[in-house]
C-alpha cells in the first residue's frame, strides 16, 4: 500500500482542523476526562509508520484514571542516534505489537476524552497517518497542546523556552520527562495541571475557553472575554454598549452565547470588532421566539441607533423613489418620498446611483422626456438636442399630444412596475442586440446594466407588494426542538412571533400571540408599514419548503405576467456578457 502523503501542518492550521469530538466544550475543566500521550519514533516523517513507543495517561480532576503503554514494532530498522536518545533498542522492538494491532486499544482508550500532546501536531500527526495506513476511522477529538497553552500562560520572565524538561522543572513536577513515552506522558499531565492552575487567573475554567486562550487572541479579547459569561443560549439579539449605554454594535443569532463568545476567540481578526471591543463595557441579551423575529429585532435596533460599528442596515429611511410626475407631459424623477397622490413609481431604491441607472434603462426604452422644464400644453418651449437624435418626441414644442404622449412614453413605465414589464424589455433587449451586431460592446454592456437595473427594481416591489397588500398573514414552520414557530405579519411588518411546545395544538398560540400583537397602521406603497429589508426577511422566511400559511385575509397574488417571469434574465444581465443576453429571451 502506497504510503499517504505528508504535509506538516502549522499550529493554526492544526488548530482549525481538529474536530470537536464528543466532548462538551462547556464542561468544567475539573470535569473533563484528558488523555495525555506521548510517542516515540525513529525519527521519520509521520506517513503511517516509524512509532516505537505508545504511552498515554487518562486522567480527571487530578485524579488518574487508567495508563496505556506499549512499546511497538515499527517494522523497520532504528537509527542510532535514536537509540542513544531513547534507549530502545531493536532487539527490545522485535517482540513488539505492531501499530496496527495496537490502535484499536488506543483509539477505544482515548474515546471521550480531550487529547492532550506536548507539541500537538507532532504526536496526532503520526497518529492519524497510522490510522489512515491501516483503515481505522480518527475519532476527531479535540485537542489541547501544552506547547501553546504554556505561551499563553507563561511569559518569557518565568520560562526561556517552551520545553517539556523546561516546563517540567519550572512547576517542580513529581515526574520528569526522560525520553520515553510513557514517562514523558506523565510529565506532561503534571505541566497539565500545572497550566491549568494557572489559567483561573485568567478567568477561563471550562474546555472550550481553554482550547479558545491557547490560540492566538488579543489581549483586548482576553480582558473583555468576561463579557461573554452569563447570557442566554437561545436565539435573540445582543448588543455591545459602551460605558455611556450607547450602542456599539448589534447582531443577531441562534445561540446569542455562543455567538459572542466567538468575538474573543482567534476566529475574529476584524480590525473594526478590535477597535469595538476596546470601547465594550458590557453585552446586553434580547431573547426572541425564533430566528425571524431575532433578525427582525435586529434590523429595527440598528435603524433606531445607527450603532457605529455596523455597516449594513443603517439608515433605512434614506431611501429613494424613481416616480412620475404629475404634468401634462410626466418626466421621471428622483424623490425621497412617495405620497398617497403618487400613482406611477419605482423602488425603493438604496442609493441615487441606482435610481439613476433604472431611469437610465426607461429612457433607453420609451420616449419620456428627460428635461427638467414644466411644460405647459399652452406655451411653446425650444426642444433641446435629444429631439433632433430623435431621442424624445418634443412635448416641448407639441409635437405630440398628451393624450399620444401618456400612451407612447408615461403607460409603458406604469404597466411595467405595477404588471407587464415586457415592452419596456424588449426595447433594451433590441438596443443591446443593435450595439453589439456593430461590435459595440462597451455601449452594449451599459445597456445591460441598465436592463439589470429595470428587472432588479420591478422584481423587487412587485414581489413586495405581494405580501404588504395583505392585511394579516398568520404562517407556521416547525422548530428545531418540536413544536412550531409561528408569525403574525401585518401588512409585511412582523406584528407577533412565538412557539408552540409540542404537544400543543400551536392555535392556542397563534391565538394568544394576534392577542398581543402590534397594531399596524399601513401607509402608502409597497412598502407601506416596514423597511423593504424587513418585509424581504419575511419573505424569505413565509418562502421556504417547511413553512406553512395558516390563515390570510386576503389571497397572495402577483400579476401572472409580471416581472418575476424575468428572473433568469436578470442573472443572465448581471453576470454574462452582453452578447449572451441577447441571446435568450424569455
Amino acid at each position: 500500500m502506497a504510503a499517504p502523503e505528508y504535509v506538516q501542518q502549522t499550529l493554526a492550521g492544526f488548530a482549525a482542523a481538529t474536530g470537536s469530538g464528543g466532548v462538551d466544550p462547556e464542561l468544567p475543566l475539573h470535569a473533563t476526562t484528558f488523555v495525555v500521550v506521548d510517542l516515540e519514533t525513529t525519527g521519520g516523517p509521520p506517513d503511517g509508520g516509524g512509532i516505537t513507543e505508545i504511552g498515554a495517561v487518562k486522567v480527571r480532576g487530578g485524579e488518574e484514571l487508567g495508563v496505556l503503554g506499549t512499546l511497538v514494532n515499527p517494522g523497520q530498522p532504528i537509527p542510532p542516534f535514536i537509540t542513544v536518545l531513547t534507549g530502545i533498542t531493536q532487539a527490545m522492538l522485535l517482540p513488539a505489537p505492531p501499530i496496527e494491532q495496537v490502535l484499536p486499544s488506543f483509539l477505544e482508550f482515548v474515546s471521550d476524552a480531550v487529547l492532550v500532546a506536548h507539541n500537538a501536531p507532532y504526536d496526532v500527526g503520526f497518529l492519524k497517518a497510522a490510522c489512515a495506513r491501516h483503515g481505522y476511522r480518527w475519532p476527531n477529538p479535540r485537542v489541547l497542546d501544552t506547547v501553546t497553552l504554556a505561551r499563553r500562560v507563561l511569559t518569557r520572565d518565568e520560562v526561556r523556552n517552551h520545553k517539556l524538561g523546561t516546563l517540567a522543572a519550572h512547576f517542580g513536577t513529581a515526574h520528569q520527562p526522560t525520553h520515553r513515552a510513557l514517562a514523558d506522558a506523565r510529565a506532561t499531565v503534571d505541566v497539565l495541571h500545572g497550566l491549568i492552575a494557572r489559567l483561573g487567573g485568567h478567568r477561563v475554567y471550562t474546555l472550550g475557553d481553554t482550547i479558545e486562550f491557547a490560540r492566538a487572541v488579543t489581549p483586548t479579547q482576553r480582558r473583555k472575554r468576561h463579557l461573554a459569561e452569563g447570557l442566554p443560549r437561545v436565539p435573540g439579539v445582543y448588543i455591545f454598549r459602551a460605558a455611556d449605554d450607547r450602542p456599539l454594535y448589534v447582531g443577531t443569532s441562534g445561540d446569542i452565547a455562543t455567538r459572542v463568545r466567538s468575538y474573543f476567540t482567534a476566529a475574529e481578526k476584524r480590525a473594526r470588532m478590535s477597535e469595538m471591543l476596546a470601547a465594550a463595557e458590557r453585552v446586553e441579551a434580547v431573547e426572541c421566539a425564533h430566528a425571524l423575529e431575532a433578525e427582525v429585532r435586529e434590523l429595527r435596533l440598528i435603524a433606531a441607533h445607527a450603532p457605529p460599528y455596523n455597516r449594513r442596515s443603517k439608515f433605512p429611511e434614506r431611501v429613494l423613489w424613481l416616480k412620475l410626475t404629475d404634468e401634462p407631459y410626466p418626466r421621471l424623477s428622483v424623490v425621497r418620498a412617495i405620497g398617497p397622490d403618487d400613482r406611477a413609481y419605482l423602488g425603493p431604491f438604496g442609493s441615487r446611483r441606482a435610481a439613476e441607472l433604472a431611469a437610465a434603462g426607461f429612457h433607453d426604452a420609451v420616449p419620456l422626456r428627460q428635461c427638467t422644464h414644466r411644460l405647459s400644453t399652452r406655451t411653446v418651449t425650444p426642444a433641446c438636442a435629444l429631439a433632433e437624435l430623435g431621442r424624445c418626441p418634443a412635448p416641448c414644442e407639441h409635437r405630440i399630444t398628451p393624450g399620444e404622449y401618456a400612451e407612447r412614453a408615461a403607460r409603458p413605465f406604469t404597466t411595467a412596475t405595477t404588471a407587464d414589464p415586457q415592452p419596456v424589455v424588449d426595447a433594451l433587449l433590441a438596443r443591446i442586440e443593435v450595439l453589439s451586431a456593430g461590435q459595440r460592446y462597451e455601449e452594449a454592456a451599459v445597456v445591460r446594466s441598465r436592463l439589470a437595473a429595470v428587472l432588479r427594481a420591478t422584481v423587487r416591489m412587485q414581489r413586495l407588494a405581494g405580501l404588504t397588500g395583505i392585511a394579516e398573514l398568520a404562517a407556521a414552520r416547525p422548530a428545531t426542538t418540536g413544536g412550531w414557530e409561528l408569525a403574525l405579519v401585518r401588512h409585511g411588518r412582523l406584528a407577533g412571533a412565538g412557539v408552540s411546545p409540542p404537544g400543543v395544538h400551536p392555535r392556542r398560540t397563534l391565538e394568544l400571540i394576534r392577542a398581543t400583537a402590534e397594531t399596524v397602521s399601513p401607509g402608502h406603497g409597497p412598502v407601506p408599514a416596514a423597511t423593504a429589508e424587513e418585509s424581504e426577511r419575511i419573505l424569505s422566511w413565509l418562502e421556504r419548503p417547511e413553512t406553512r400559511l395558516v390563515e390570510m385575509s386576503s389571497g397572495w397574488t402577483s400579476p401572472a405576467d409580471g416581472a418575476a417571469r424575468f428572473r433568469d434574465l436578470l442573472a443572465r444581465a448581471e453576470g454574462v456578457p452582453s452578447a449572451q443576453v441577447t441571446s435568450k429571451r424569455p
